[in-house]
Parts: structure tokens; sequence; C-alpha cells
């Protein structure tokens, strides 16, 4: 996934909960736009999850966005 593909799921009003999947296989839900953080230049991303539990990704490592129900069986990549 590209950098402008992210940001635009992230910025999609009103929001649509995603899942992303990562190459190695870990899988990173968001629920709400402020779960997730784009770096500037678009490189990497910052997805909250859990209690307090942050996982920085590589961008370039986001193999899939799976859309939430409202839009279920159809994945942004």
């Amino acid at each position: 996934m590209n950098a402008a593909a992210l940001r635009e799921l992230h910025q999609t009003r009103p929001f649509v909960p995603f899942t992303l999947s990562l190459a190695d296989g870990r899988k990173y839900r968001v629920p709400h736009n402020e779960f997730l953080s784009i770096s500037k230049n678009g490189r990497a991303a910052v997805v909250h999850y859990g209690n307090d539990g942050i996982a920085v990704v590589d961008v370039l490592m986001i193999t899939a966005a799976d859309l939430g129900s409202s839009r279920r069986g159809k994945k942004a990549a």
C-alpha cells in the first residue's frame, strides 16, 4: 500500500473502520481515525490498539486494508 491510499482511508468521511494486514501476518484494527497517525513523509504509520499499545508500521509493509462490515468483502490495496 502507498501513503496516498492509506491517507485516503484515514480521511474518509464518514469514517469506515478497517483492518491493516502486514506482510509478516500481523493485523491491526483501526476502529476510528484517531487510532492512526501517518508520518509527514508517508513512510511510517502509528496504530494505537488495546489499552495503551502502539505499533509503528512501515507503510510499504501493508499488504491490504480490509474495510469494515458496511463494505464487507471489499479490500483496498
